[in-house]
């Protein structure tokens, strides 16, 4: 089992938004790292850190389960959607999104209280110039969090 940090912008999807819906395909996807991630490593029952992004209290807002592995995200083909690539076909889809389950809503973890505990000093989230909407937890940050926000 793997653990990852999904970031979404709340305007855009939140965790309300996850809990209502029941699951969510992980859609826009536009980085070929994170793209990579979905497609070559995410696998049905990974664990998601739901986190909050752009906007006013970024940060952990909730759990989530990977609950379909990679497919093309269909935004790519519509050209009226703001995550259309011209270059994409149906036939060589360049993007992949999964769809990720609801778990339950949390308390905010912010990132400043998450640089408070050693034992998530190395989250790639916490590391200056990371902007990547998909990142690796190890098991014991995975734990660590859990335990901060039961």
């Amino acid at each position: 089992m793997n653990y990852w940090l999904m970031k979404s912008e709340p305007g855009d999807v939140s965790i309300d938004d996850l809990a209502q819906r029941g699951t969510v395909g992980w859609y826009g996807v536009r980085n070929y790292q994170a793209r990579n991630f979905m497609r070559d490593l995410m696998q049905v029952g990974d664990g998601v850190l739901f986190y909050h992004s752009s906007c006013a209290e970024p940060g952990v807002a909730g759990f989530a389960e990977v609950c379909k592995p990679a497919y093309p995200d269909p935004t790519q083909f519509d050209p009226t959607s703001k995550y259309f690539d011209a270059k994409s076909t149906s036939d060589q889809p360049r993007w992949q999104q999964v769809d990720v389950k609801f778990i339950g809503k949390t308390r905010i973890l912010n990132l400043e209280e998450m640089r408070r505990y050693p034992e998530l000093a190395e989250m790639p989230v916490l590391k200056r110039g990371n902007r990547l909407s998909i990142t690796p937890v190890t098991a014991v940050e995975w734990s660590f969090i859990r335990s901060l926000l039961s």
